[in-house]
Formats: structure tokens, sequence, C-alpha cells
């Protein structure tokens, strides 16, 4: 079965955040989102993949010994 295309708003939805998170993500943290035309689509399996590797961190988060 193909894999559908998904919005910011059912992301958002899965991942349990605003839609405000999710574009800061796109610019900040590189989240997987693929633009077409003027809307950001989404595949679960590769944002999934971006949250277990840890990229969804927070920067304090990743920096515990005081640097």
């Amino acid at each position: 079965m193909i894999e559908p295309w998904i919005s910011v708003e059912r992301i958002a939805e899965h991942l349990g955040v605003t839609r405000d998170s999710i574009y800061r993500w796109i610019e900040a943290k590189g989240l997987p989102a693929h633009k077409i035309g003027r809307l950001w689509k989404f595949k679960v399996s590769e944002v999934d993949d971006w949250v277990r590797r840890g990229e969804a961190r927070d920067n304090d988060a990743r920096n515990t010994d005081g640097r």
C-alpha cells in the first residue's frame, strides 16, 4: 500500500504539537517536509524516523554538559 501525503494539520495532530511548531521545525530543525505548490506535505514514516533519531529534541537537551 502506498503511504499517503498528509497535511500540516494532520502531522501536528500526529505529533501532538501546534501547527506553528511544525513550521518552526521545518525551518530550524530540518523536519522532513515536501512543498507541493504552496502546501507543505508529509510522510508519517519520514517524520517518525526523524523523531526517533532525536532531531525533535530541544537544543538545550542536546547540550547537557553546559555548552
